[in-house]
């Protein structure tokens, strides 16, 4: 497996940028619940853009539709805060994600949907389903917590969800008592069924899933239930065995994002030189059949990069972050781009990160206007479209 070199890097990115049309995209930012973030996390075929925005005060959060830019609450599960976080592809108006329940966590636990929320409320959380108008929540393995992260077409949702069993080796320090599994729901609603793990491995999670039923995911340890070393392995389900994607070198935080209908993959691990074996040290990858991992590398200058979605073109978006904060970028024809080098011209906002893309070339991610500090859900379509 060959990475880049830092030269490499800076080379492909240079030449990538230059040969990229300044205003390639018109930028929008979608409307707001009165709260000041909102984050545009899916985009599918049709061109529905879904994620969260806060309400009112920034103490909540919900997931949200955006219809014409618009937003639609799509309310919660009786608790204070719902969000869509991963990209979830379906193009029949089904959305998946997480909400918060009014029943309190007997076992104390922040569980995976804390590290999303605004607040820390103490109570359970589950996956959720949404079908116009209808939310409704997902079956656990038999434990307190369940969290929906995509779905396809064909009735698939995929996401992790705890069972009843505790677990040594999760990490006391972040609460996290019961053992979790990489999940699929459906054709039904309320039929669960768990995916295997790499050898001794105990806890996993799915986090996209394809029209093909290819799905990806991490395997690991329970450890804090969100990342870090529950993703010691970048793993693909396909044919009823789970593949070992490899890594990048480093240990831990072994994230695929996304999967398009050629099965390439796309997400973010961890490299050699962070400060700890648990730090999080990232680069964008994409991993293929034929070559398997291979790092994306930074906007030149940056340390950490994540690739959150893909389409079928093979387009890539993300983000690159360093000292100076975090860029949204677009991998294309081997080099990465600075989106914001190619907005058209009147649209102010910095895009600090791109989270989806469809296979019209339509972006969404989250915007920052520096003066206000408001960060708003946006939509970046290209100009020739």
């Amino acid at each position: 497996m060959r990475r880049y070199t830092s030269v490499m890097v800076a080379a492909c990115c240079v030449m990538t940028a230059s040969a990229a049309m300044a205003g390639s995209y018109q930028v929008r930012n979608l409307g707001s619940l009165g709260g000041t973030s909102s984050a545009g996390i899916s985009i599918n075929r049709l061109g529905l853009v879904s994620g969260y925005a806060n309400l009112a005060g920034d103490q909540r959060m919900h997931a949200t539709l955006w219809l014409n830019g618009a937003p639609l609450d799509l309310g919660t599960l009786g608790g204070a805060n719902s969000a869509i976080t991963w990209p979830v592809k379906n193009d029949y108006g089904v959305l998946v994600g997480i909400a918060e329940t009014a029943q309190l966590d007997p076992l104390g636990e922040n569980w995976s949907c804390s590290a999303f929320f605004p607040t820390v409320t103490g109570h359970t959380c589950r996956g959720f389903v949404w079908r116009w108008g209808h939310m409704h929540a997902l079956p656990t393995l038999g434990g307190n917590n369940g969290f929906a992260a995509g779905a396809n077409n064909l009735g698939q949702i995929i996401g992790w969800a705890e069972n009843a069993m505790h677990d040594a080796t999760c990490d006391p320090a972040s609460n996290q008592v019961l053992q979790f599994k990489p999940v699929v729901w459906g054709p039904d609603d309320d039929e669960i069924q768990a995916l295997p793990l790499i050898g001794n491995d105990t806890s996993g999670a799915a986090t996209a899933v394809n029209d093909r039923g290819q799905i990806v995911g991490i395997s690991g340890l329970c450890d804090q239930a969100v990342g870090r070393y529950s993703a010691i392995h970048a793993v693909l389900w396909q044919d009823h065995r789970v593949i070992d994607l490899g890594n990048l070198g480093g240990v831990a935080w072994n994230t695929p994002m996304a999967i398009n209908e050629f099965g390439v993959v796309v997400g973010f691990a961890n490299v050699p030189g962070g400060k700890s074996a648990g730090s999080f040290h990232a680069h964008a990858f994409v991993w293929t059949a034929a070559a398997g991992m291979r790092d994306l590398g930074t906007l030149p200058g940056d340390s950490i990069s994540e690739a959150l979605g893909i389409n079928d073109e093979g387009l890539i978006v993300g983000e690159s972050c360093g000292a100076s904060g975090c860029r949204a970028v677009l991998w294309r024809d081997g080099g990465i781009v600075n989106l914001n080098t190619q907005l058209a011209r009147g649209y102010t906002d910095q895009l600090v990160f791109a989270n989806d893309i469809n296979d019209a070339g339509e972006i969404t991610g989250q915007a920052l206007d520096a003066t206000t500090g408001v960060s708003a859900a946006f939509l970046a379509v290209p100009s020739d479209r």
